[in-house]
């Protein structure tokens, strides 16, 4: 029931079809960092200002979900900045990011690249999978997208959200920005 649900909620609504940096059907919710922060800064609840994503107040949680944010909001250069800001730069959720946002920003080959290390870091990663599924989607090599399908559910990921977007994207033959 859950999936016929999230499928009529992509059709009716593909531009929220993918939030960027999760397994979550829903968009985020927009705070301050996207309604009033400028120029990759982040809002730090604590002071109620805006602050540079290398502020010592904000931890890589609080980037990575700046990051979603900013991206969701089609703030690709600004979720960079925050992403340049992130302590550990190799782990698989970082790497997957940075592929998501240079798929976005038309940098395809660097975008490969990118899920291709989140990959080797975490062979398990589903978000990177979908991704690099839509990648191949987007480039018109609908098989490869289907092995990465293929390799989500082998690795426990069906009826999750990579799982859906990445079906969904092979069906109608088309990445989605979210």
């Amino acid at each position: 029931m859950r999936s016929s649900m999230m499928v009529a909620a992509l059709v009716a609504a593909p531009s929220i079809a993918m939030a960027v940096g999760t397994e979550s059907d829903t968009p985020p919710t927009p705070t301050e960092t996207t309604n009033t922060c400028a120029n990759g800064a982040v809002w730090d609840a604590a002071t109620e200002t805006c602050v540079e994503p290398t502020d010592s107040s904000l931890n890589d949680n609080d980037r990575m979900k700046a990051v979603r944010e900013l991206a969701y909001a089609g703030r690709i250069k600004d979720a960079e900045r925050v992403l340049d800001a992130m302590v550990l730069q190799n782990s698989d959720g970082v790497l997957t990011y940075r592929g998501f946002t240079a798929r976005k920003a038309g940098r395809t080959d660097e975008a490969y690249e990118w899920y291709d290390r989140a990959l080797n870091e975490n062979p398990d990663n589903l978000l990177a999978r979908a991704y690099l599924g839509q990648w191949h989607v987007e480039s018109g090599n609908i098989e490869l997208a289907r092995a990465q399908l293929s390799e989500i559910r082998q690795r426990g990921g069906r009826s999750t959200w990579p799982e859906l977007s990445l079906r969904m994207a092979i069906q109608s033959g088309a990445g989605y920005s979210y």
